[in-house]
Formats: structure tokens, sequence, C-alpha cells
């Protein structure tokens, strides 16, 4: 059965108005991470009426993504996740325009994304180094920007917030990104709201993990915080629970759809 696109989004429409849905379906969008936090914000820009949609990662599928990552199912296991990510998209709106890119973004290739052509950046990378990157590529270009700090370790989602970077408070992931770019001696070109939260809890499972920002034999070397999942002999593995990361993504996604919003009110 085919559905067109009035059915599908005839809610959105009679809450936002017929401009800003014409909007939404040519606004470009492009997310950078789609594990735990970048996958429910993709999906949450399909839902709205997104039209244009590139995902970038480089990761297939793990068995331990399966607790918090939307394309993430036993089935799909094994398989590159904005392929599996894209699959289900399509099935919410078919027309909509995704691209698929199984690749890092980092300094070497950040030119070949063309960010300049985007309306929305979204950062969900879980690598300081590569993140770092991108603030500094995204905060040049005319785009909105909005970034995710670290979602693991965290319980109560009443914890989450939003802030401009250099106001967020108690992530440790913020503050190694702060002292990062500090060091480098070039501030971002532009102030950017960040998705974050306080709250820090220790791993109780039977391998414990240090402090990201604590030197030791398993961050020794290491610039990747978060909840990515390491397969490498000096992997950090960090507790993560979903409805955390989805709370995340979509509060990304929340933000661009507000300042959408903000034009037709």
């Amino acid at each position: 059965m085919d559905f067109s696109g009035k059915e599908i989004f005839s809610r959105t429409e009679r809450l936002v108005g017929t401009p800003m849905m014409k909007a939404l379906s040519e606004t470009r969008v492009i997310i950078f991470g789609v594990g735990g936090v970048g996958s429910w914000c993709a999906e949450g820009l399909i839902r709205n009426g997104i039209g244009h949609l590139t995902m970038v990662d480089s990761d297939r599928v793990s068995v331990s993504n399966v607790n918090r990552q939307l394309m993430a199912t036993t089935k799909t296991v094994g398989r590159v996740k904005v392929e599996a990510l894209k699959e289900r998209l399509l099935e919410i709106n078919p027309d909509a325009d995704i691209v698929a890119i199984q690749d890092i973004f980092s300094a070497e290739n950040a030119a070949s994304f063309h960010l300049e052509e985007y309306d929305y950046i979204i950062d969900a990378i879980d690598s300081l180094k590569d993140k770092a990157t991108l603030i500094m590529e995204a905060c040049r270009t005319r785009a909105g920007f909005f970034s995710s700090m670290g979602a693991a370790l965290k319980v109560d989602p009443t914890m989450i917030k939003v802030a401009e970077f250099w106001n967020v408070r108690g992530c440790p992931l913020g503050a190694a990104l702060r002292k990062k770019i500090k060091r480098s001696g070039v501030l971002p070109a532009k102030k950017f709201l960040c998705v974050y939260d306080e709250e820090v809890l220790e791993n109780k499972g039977a391998t414990p993990v240090p402090s990201a920002l604590s030197p030791s034999p398993l961050t020794e070397g290491r610039e990747d915080l978060a909840d990515h999942d390491w397969t490498d002999s000096k992997a950090v593995v960090n507790g993560t629970l979903s409805h955390i990361t989805a709370i995340f993504g979509f509060t990304l996604c929340g933000l661009v759809m507000k300042d959408i919003w903000k034009k037709f009110r």
C-alpha cells in the first residue's frame, strides 16, 4: 500500500502549518555518528518531515549495540549501521532523500563532506579528536550546528540539559573538548548549543572503566570518550541506557525543529 506525504505528515502539518512543512521537506541535514544518540536523532528528523538527510558513520552493528541503538537488532548485527538505518527510515518516508556514508569524519577528509551545502549539522561523534575538528569546521559554515556531549554513565532523564558549549558544566567530555580547543589557540567561529547531562555514575560491571580524563593502562594515548564499543585491546567501554541516548538524540532533533519553527511563528 502506498501512502502520500500528505497522509504521513497530516498531524505534523496540522500543528506547524503548510509553509513549514514545505520548508522541512527542503531542509538538508547531515548527522555525524548514528549510534546511541545519532540514530534516534535521525529517526526524529525523518518522522518530522525533514526531506534530505545525510548520515555518516563507519561502523557495523554489533551485539552490544542492541540495548540502545535504533537500527540495532539481533537481525541487523554485522550490517553497516548507516545502511541498516537508511532502510528503516525509508520505510517511514519512502520519498525522503537519504544518503548513507560509511566513513569517519576527520581533519584529513573534512572537506569531502561539503558542510557548506547543509542547513543543519549534527555532531554525535565519539572520538574527541574528530569531534573537536567537526566543531571547528561546522562553526565556519552558515549552518545551524548542534552537538551531543557524553551520554554514557547516566540513568536520570531529568538531568539532561541544553546549554551553549562554553556553559556546559559537569560533563567530562565537554571539559575535555574545551581544554583541547583552548590549547589549539583557535576558538570556534560562533556559539552553538549542546545536549549534556551532569550525572556521571560508575560502572558496576565486572570490568572497571577509569575516568576518560585520567591516564591509565586503558586510556593512555586514547582520546576516545563516550559510549562507543571499542574492539581493540585498550577498549574503554562505559555502561549506557537506551532512554538516555534516545533523549539526547531526540533533543538534538528538537533543536533543529525549534530553529526552523522560529521562522514561521
